[in-house]
């Protein structure tokens, strides 16, 4: 089971859950050219491993388990694997 960001975090991309990362799968980073463009950040469901370090970083509760997705942002788990090609 992979986290999941949803949309809280369009708009804001506050990366203190990029810093909380201990295996570096969320994306993308300020220092990426992608970050201009891209509306939110994205974790990386084959990359993650799950220890939920990233959740309590976030400071607008952008990130559920996969499992945890509210129904109404269940298709973000989606948005997010298809931003890594999975």
């Amino acid at each position: 089971m992979a986290f999941v960001i949803a949309e809280p975090c369009i708009g804001t991309k506050d990366t203190a859950c990029v810093d909380a990362c201990p295996v570096d799968c969320i994306h993308p980073k300020k220092d990426e050219a992608s970050f201009g463009t891209e509306p939110q950040l994205y974790i990386d469901p084959v990359e993650c491993i799950d220890c939920g370090a990233c959740v309590p970083a976030c400071p607008v509760s952008a990130i559920y388990a996969a499992d945890d997705l509210p129904d109404k942002w269940k298709h973000f788990a989606e948005i997010n694997a298809k931003h890594y090609g999975r």
